[in-house]
């Protein structure tokens, strides 16, 4: 009975430290990984108006980008396994905001004063609605939450609210899964469905392993029990096909469109994820639960303003479009130029001119030799097929 106590009174302790540490943490690892992106961007770009074909990887700032990619899906990792996933999760729009900040200044633009509130009104709008948002479901988020050791998290597994929740999202990805592959409905909110379902798993085995990593770290050694190589598994399963399934959704759409659709799409169900599977808002009242919410609608309105206020791109078109001729290649996309430069050749198109070969001299015909004689097969002679 003291020893139900005990446990009752740990699972109800607030942490304010650890969520604190956690918080700070995935700040931190939002930041890195919206720099390492931008670095390794800028090593691409550099290459690219580069004389002379490297690879990305000779140069030591891709090596920089990754680096930091490393250290900051590092201390989002760990944030896991100290604040709530109802809190970590909606943080990953600090990546967003500093995505923004640093294609500001890497654009290096002079605009007048009118010009530029007239362009990025609606960048710094976003901006202030999403901190503000930020600030809010992390200061009335949930803050208590159990240490996740191996029996817990059996608990968890077995329990009727988990087991109800994995059928209908196995259900639900299914029907989804099916409508996009053999209906071929190639819709956005399809494909970043598929992505959400899969990380709302995605985020349960990530604070799973990190919190029983954690407790290994602590003396209390959780490598023998199955759950742990079960959750690490799935872990690493759902990652592959989340990013194959991202990988398509960027061939067909803009990646502004996506990052605002994904955010608002993996917020939603992590948090679901994080309620049902870890109870993280059971020992919350309704006001905390209403600010927490209002936090994140401020986010995902925020968000939006930002990625709609940047500029598209649209594809370099050389000379002539193929994409309309199904049988011919977009040649652009290869790198060969449709129209060849000027080299001194007289050639045209894609045929090659043998200036250097010697001419053949044909031999000509007098207008006399010019009619048809009659083969063995044929009964006819030449004077009679004048006469037509």
């Amino acid at each position: 009975m003291e020893g139900l106590n005990s446990a009752q009174e740990q699972l109800e302790t607030p942490s304010y430290t650890d969520n604190l540490i956690g918080t700070l943490l995935a700040i931190f690892g939002n930041l890195l990984v919206s720099i390492s992106v931008s670095v390794q961007k800028q090593s691409h770009v550099a290459l690219a108006g580069a004389k002379g074909a490297r690879q990305c990887y000779d140069t030591g700032t891709w090596w920089c980008g990754l680096v930091l990619m490393l250290a900051g899906e590092g201390a989002l990792f760990a944030a896991y396994a100290y604040a709530p996933l109802s809190v970590v999760a909606p943080l990953s729009a600090v990546s967003v905001i500093t995505s923004s900040i640093l294609g500001f200044l890497f654009l290096r633009e002079k605009w007048k004063l009118k010009e530029f509130l007239k362009r990025y009104i609606f960048t710094f709008l976003g901006c202030i609605l999403t901190m503000g948002g930020m600030f809010l479901f992390v200061m009335f988020g949930p803050n208590s939450h159990e240490p996740l050791n191996a029996e817990n998290l059996v608990k968890h597994l077995i329990g009727w609210p988990f087991l109800l929740y994995l059928l209908l999202e196995i259900i639900t990805f299914c029907l989804v899964l099916y409508f996009y592959k053999h209906r071929h409905a190639h819709y956005l909110a399809l494909i970043l469905l598929l992505v959400a379902l899969l990380g709302s798993v995605t985020v349960i085995t990530v604070k799973a392993v990190s919190a029983m990593l954690l407790l290994s770290v602590q003396g209390s050694l959780q490598f023998t029990y199955p759950i742990f190589y079960v959750m690490l598994v799935c872990m690493v399963a759902t990652v592959v096909f989340q990013a194959s399934f991202l990988t398509q959704a960027s061939h067909l759409y803009d990646s502004s469109l996506i990052a605002c659709a994904n955010y608002v799409f993996s917020t939603v169900f992590a948090i679901g994820a994080g309620a049902i599977f870890y109870l993280e808002f059971n020992h919350e009242d309704v006001l905390h639960i209403c600010m927490f919410l209002l936090g994140c609608a401020l986010c995902f309105v925020g968000v939006f303003l930002i990625t709609k206020n940047k500029k598209k791109t649209k594809a370099f078109e050389p000379y002539v479009t193929m994409d309309m001729v199904k049988a011919i290649p977009r040649i652009h996309h290869v790198g060969c130029a449709v129209q060849p430069d000027y080299n001194g050749s007289f050639s045209y198109g894609a045929l090659v001119n043998n200036d250097s070969v010697t001419p053949v001299n044909i031999p000509v015909v007098k207008q006399e030799n010019l009619a048809v004689t009659p083969g063995p097969g044929h009964p006819y002679r030449a004077e009679e097929l004048k006469k037509d």
